[in-house]
């Protein structure tokens, strides 16, 4: 539009604050959604990444289950308690992630290439942690757990060495919570263990 040699600055400074708003409108991010989330670039490894530690967690919600019931301390119960919240909110994530790429969660996913997955208990270590109570059961959770806590963060050092995996935002910032969450609490459970009497408490 052609203005008149008398008011130019007068018309820009009256369009200024428009086209200014206009740009900031346009320049706003999208809000986050499943369908936008789908367009982010993963990789087969973050997929294998999210499928096994669904099954990971998930034995570790077994083993929390049983210090409500196998007597285990109060500290030990607590402990078992946030590992229980944090870990179901985790499982959710994954699953979820999975879900809006179209992929099945693999929740009974416990080996990989025909082996445990790493820090994974076997069947005979969980029925030993399973029999145990009191005293006992402190002693081979905390150590159990400090096993499977290694175990997780071990895959998540090797998602992170495999070359292009993790570019996904969801997959990176989940995997970098789980190794800094689980390497907190190994030496947390560490310091509980060393606190342990060396010997079963006398009655």
């Amino acid at each position: 539009m052609a203005f008149s040699s008398a008011r130019p600055i007068i018309a820009a400074l009256v369009l200024l604050p428009i086209v200014t708003a206009c740009a900031g409108t346009a320049r706003s991010p999208e809000p986050a959604s499943p369908r936008t989330a789908a367009r982010y670039p993963h990789t087969d490894a973050d997929v294998r990444f999210m499928s096994a530690m669904i099954g990971h967690h998930a034995q570790a919600l077994i083993m929390a289950g049983w210090a409500a019931t196998n007597g285990a301390s109060p500290a030990v119960r607590r402990l078992a308690e946030r590992i229980t919240n944090g870990q179901q909110d985790e499982i959710a994530t994954m699953q979820r992630w999975l879900r809006d790429r179209g992929l099945p969660p693999q929740e009974g996913q416990h080996q990989r290439h025909g082996h445990l997955m790493p820090g994974m208990l076997t069947a005979a270590q969980m029925k030993q942690l399973a029999d145990a109570t009191g005293w006992e059961f402190d002693r081979l959770f905390l150590t159990s757990m400090i096993q499977h806590h290694r175990g997780a963060v071990a895959m998540v050092k090797e998602l992170f060495g495999t070359q292009g995996a993790a570019q996904d935002e969801t997959v990176f910032k989940f995997a970098d919570d789980v190794g800094v969450d689980q390497s907190t609490e190994i030496a947390r459970m560490e310091r509980m263990l060393s606190e342990l009497p060396a010997g079963e408490p006398s009655s």
